[in-house]
């Protein structure tokens, strides 16, 4: 959504700006900053992030100031899906920074208590009168959020990158976390350690259910006031939105309204196959990106300083998404919807199934504890680089919430002897869909799209044997050789001290 960067304590400016400049692709069309008592703090936009309900922006000061003559002001990047029921109560103005100015009200009346109505929010905050700070990050870490120390002062921002350029100490905030001026960190929520009491639902109703939620969660996220469109990757997830979408444009400029998707592929990849199907079906207006191996290649230094990791599967994703993201961006898009957060919502990922039923739930938060530094960081990066605010109406907490009460016989389905990952959802949409893409199985953006292919086979015939057994004997975290190659780009932004130790690697390459 945005950018923020703030400094408490005995800072400088001229750091605050260097920050600011680091992260300037997350928010070039509007920003501003606020100076006062201990506490310096910086604040862009995104063109997507500047409307609401059709109001535009007036010329104004930012980060938000409390009304009413209060003396909070916020630093703030996130959604809400809950607005209007949190503020149903208040007079609190249906505009641009009505978010903003929600929470602070809310950080008015009840601290850190705010936190626990944020439950179906994404967010990383600062919150700040001068004299005290309050900063926090939501409960998967979808919202990035980074701080360190320099010379006594306290240092926040939203990218690594804009951290690491006044400081060499660089921490991750733990996502389920806030912090005081003091730099105290306290948790104030944590995944659950054994599945709530299930509904009794039967698989109709449960159906019936997830299709209402997912449609809520997207009406209430979007409203079209600016160019919106929608990637499609062939599978499921992004299928379903962009269907929903589709429809909601309509209803919401007429019944020739097209909305635009966007689909990528290394040649006549499965992703792109599919997506034209669904493509076809909600007659959308459908772009579709055709890359090569040479293209790849060439924008993997600014995936990964964009980025700021080095996992292979997350990196080769993130190429297939940075490079239909630039392309969405070319042609006029401000807000792209993303099918993000199904597979960890419903167990989607194939490697679960190799796991009983009786441990699903257990790995289910195994594989959600891994977002706040793996899988976000796409969906966050990727988009906010190309100037392109991101929407993922699946992560939801009153969805995650819904299928958590939810038999895990629904979720991976036993029939003949094997497991359909992701049966209730794909129950509740597929009278919409393709049944090809209905019932495919479920292949990560990177394999879909073919990048998962190429890299790996590209690195291992680039990289020695030698040279990963080097390196390995002193960076022993690294497992392959396209591995080495991304460390060694991110080494050269970052460099191989403490930003090292926010990277994230997924479970296999």
């Amino acid at each position: 959504m945005s950018g923020l960067v703030v400094i408490y304590g005995p800072g400088e400016g001229a750091d605050l700006d260097v920050m600011s400049q680091k992260m300037v692709h997350r928010g070039p069309h509007f920003a501003g900053r606020f100076e006062g008592g201990a506490v310096l703090m910086g604040q862009n936009y995104l063109r997507g992030d500047l409307y609401s309900g059709s109001v535009e922006v007036e010329t104004g000061g930012v980060p938000v100031g409390e009304s009413g003559g209060g003396n909070l002001h916020i630093c703030y990047d996130g959604q809400m899906g809950n607005w209007k029921h949190l503020s149903r109560n208040s007079d609190i103005p249906d505009d641009a920074f009505r978010e903003e100015r929600l929470l602070l009200s809310l950080y008015r009346w009840h601290g850190s208590r705010m936190l626990d109505r944020l439950d179906d929010a994404v967010f990383a905050l600062v919150i700040s009168d001068g004299d005290h700070l309050f900063a926090a990050r939501d409960l998967l870490g979808i919202k990035t959020l980074f701080y360190g120390r320099k010379n006594g002062a306290l240092y926040l921002a939203s990218e690594l990158k804009s951290l690491r350029a006044v400081t060499e100490d660089v921490n991750e905030f733990p996502p389920g976390h806030f912090m005081d001026e003091k730099g105290r960190l306290t948790a104030f929520a944590s995944l659950p350690q054994s599945p709530p009491p299930q509904t009794g639902d039967n698989p109709e109703t449960a159906a019936a259910t997830i299709t209402d939620i997912v449609d809520r969660s997207l009406r209430s996220r979007i409203d079209f006031s600016v160019p919106t469109g929608s990637l499609l990757s062939g599978g499921i997830d992004s299928s379903v939105i962009a269907t929903l979408a589709a429809r909601l444009l309509r209803e919401t400029a007429g019944p020739d309204a097209r909305l635009k998707t966007f689909a990528m592929g290394v040649g006549e990849s499965q992703d792109i196959i599919n997506a034209r199907l669904v493509a076809e079906k909600i007659q959308s207006e459908h772009h579709e990106l055709m890359v090569d191996l040479d293209q790849m290649l060439a924008v993997l230094p600014e995936v990964i300083y964009h980025l700021e990791s080095f996992d292979p599967s997350l990196v080769r994703s993130s190429v297939s998404n940075f490079l239909i993201s630039k392309y969405a961006r070319e042609k006029g898009i401000d807000v792209l919807l993303s099918g993000e957060g199904g597979d960890e919502v419903f167990c989607g990922y194939i490697y679960l199934k190799k796991f009983p039923l009786e441990e699903q739930f257990a790995r289910q938060m195994e594989c959600i504890g891994f977002l706040h530094s793996n899988a976000s960081l796409r969906l966050d990066r990727m988009n906010h680089c190309n100037g392109v605010r991101v929407v993922a109406p699946l992560i939801s907490g009153e969805l995650l919430r819904y299928a958590m009460t939810l038999p895990p016989e629904y979720k991976q389905r036993p029939e003949n002897g094997y497991k359909i990952e992701k049966w209730i959802f794909r129950k509740a949409f597929a009278p919409m869909l393709p049944d090809e893409v209905a019932w495919r199985i479920k292949q990560e953006f990177s394999q879909g799209s073919g990048s998962a292919d190429v890299l790996p086979a590209y690195f291992e015939e680039k990289v020695s044997d030698e040279e990963l057994s080097r390196a390995r004997s002193k960076y022993p975290m690294i497992r392959s050789k396209e591995e080495l190659h991304y460390f060694n780009i991110f080494v050269e932004n970052f460099g191989d001290g403490q930003a090292v130790d926010t990277v994230g690697q997924w479970i296999s390459l």
